[in-house]
């Protein structure tokens, strides 16, 4: 099949490279012209294991090209994927003003055109969004016949997003009365059919449990810190009864939850709620939880002295470049703001590489990244007194080789080794 698709972002990038892997010829539409030129050259314009790979061999096979001309996307396939973001907006409300842009784009084009085409909308949205879009730009092509609509939410993990693709946890697809559609099936393989609104919600309900999980283990692990108890012992026994709970994906006591879904998610449905005029209690602390265990990890940091602070990990993740709403990021902005002399290591980050509102944030909180940034792992760990270690960036024997006695080590993610290093060590939950 030939399909466009929308937003060459995170999940836009990596919906292409595997459609293209399974034979499907793409094109990637985006409205900033650096993805779309990284694109034409089989390059993946994010930092996510295995994507590189896909997308030059997707070019090589001239399965994949990419352009910023939606009336020639449209025209050129049959079916187009919209994967723009959904950002928050400063009310904590969800912020739909680009995925308005490309369907009415999308709208326009389908007037030129007189074949069936299939729309999958995948961005991230509140329950009624996609009635409302159909009903503002796509009444008139779906009345004719011409045009199906479908919601298909993504699950896919920042970091391993490539797998989760070729191998869903979760599967879902929504269409205006949750009966199933053939032509979209053949697309995304076998799904659960659920109405628009309901494959809309599933998507916000996966995302505040992932966020529950993380704040109840980030609280366990602080209680039982002080219980003398190792919070990540208690977290990893609790995972063992897969009768009555659930798994160990989440229950980890560490880093407060980050990245472009999670905080955005969780803060979209909370206006939800409120707007509905829905008690929510619960939900409405998971937010104050995880700003409580980042406020936990900063005092931490300020309680051990002054002297330079070297942060080893920027990203949310392991293994990818994306800063939105970090916690190491925010920790970071705030230290610079008391005047500290903050460091950065992470080898995944390449300032140049960054775009988009990822760029956008990270100029905004830490606009002189760069001078912070290091390549000399060496002598940023001999000149360190805190080492904060978000990540495993480097190799347990580099940071034996350099650090000194002096230095305190600050694991935030459960490193067991850190524990054995020449120097002091704390754990934010054990």
């Amino acid at each position: 099949m030939k399909i466009s698709v929308f937003g060459l972002g995170y999940v836009g990038s990596v919906t292409a490279a595997c459609l293209a892997e399974r034979g499907h010829n793409i094109v990637g539409v985006d409205v900033n012209p650096d993805k779309v030129s990284t694109l034409n050259e089989g390059k993946a314009p994010i930092v996510e294991a295995g994507l590189d790979d896909l997308l030059r061999m997707a070019r090589a096979d001239n399965r994949l090209s990419a352009t910023t001309n939606t009336g020639d996307a449209v025209a050129s396939t049959e079916a187009s994927i919209v994967c723009v973001g959904t950002p928050s907006l400063e009310s904590g409300g969800l912020d739909l003003r680009y995925i308005r842009d490309v369907c009415r784009q999308i709208s326009e084009a389908l007037e030129q055109k007189q074949e069936p085409h299939l729309l999958l909308l995948r961005s991230t949205m509140l329950p009624g969004s996609t009635r409302a879009m159909v009903d503002a730009y796509f009444h008139n092509h779906v009345r004719s016949g011409l045009l199906t609509v479908a919601y298909c939410p993504e699950f896919l993990r920042e970091g391993s997003a490539v797998d989760d693709f070729r191998n869903p946890s979760l599967s879902v697809l929504g269409s205006s009365d949750g009966q199933p559609v053939a032509s979209c099936e053949d697309l995304v393989g076998k799904s659960q059919w659920l109405p628009w609104e309901g494959a809309e919600m599933v998507k916000y309900a996966c995302n505040y449990w992932h966020a529950l999980k993380v704040s109840f283990a980030n609280e366990i692990g602080r209680l039982a810190k002080t219980a003398g108890v190792d919070g990540r012992l208690l977290m990893s026994t609790l995972c063992t009864d897969h009768v009555l709970n659930l798994s160990p994906y989440y229950m980890r006591p560490g880093n407060p939850f980050g990245g472009s879904c999670l905080p955005k998610d969780v803060s979209a449905l909370c206006c939800f709620a409120t707007e509905s005029g829905a008690v929510v209690p619960v939900l409405n602390a998971v937010l104050p939880s995880n700003r409580a265990h980042a406020d936990r990890l900063r005092r931490m940091v300020g309680g051990c002295g002054e002297g330079s602070i070297l942060i080893l990990g920027l990203s949310f993740k392991k293994d990818t470049d994306d800063l939105r709403n970090s916690p190491m990021v925010a920790l970071a902005e705030g230290l610079l703001s008391e005047g500290r002399d903050v460091k950065i290591f992470d080898p995944v980050i390449n300032q140049m590489k960054l775009v988009g509102a990822n760029l956008a944030q990270v100029s905004r909180r830490i606009p002189h990244l760069e001078v912070h940034l290091v390549k000399d792992i060496a002598e940023a760990l001999a000149g360190a007194t805190t080492v904060v270690v978000s990540h495993a960036v480097i190799s347990i024997e580099e940071i034996r080789q350099h650090i000194t006695p002096k230095a305190t080590v600050i694991d935030v993610n459960g490193w067991p080794a850190l524990a054995s290093l020449p120097c002091s060590y704390q754990g934010i939950c054990w």
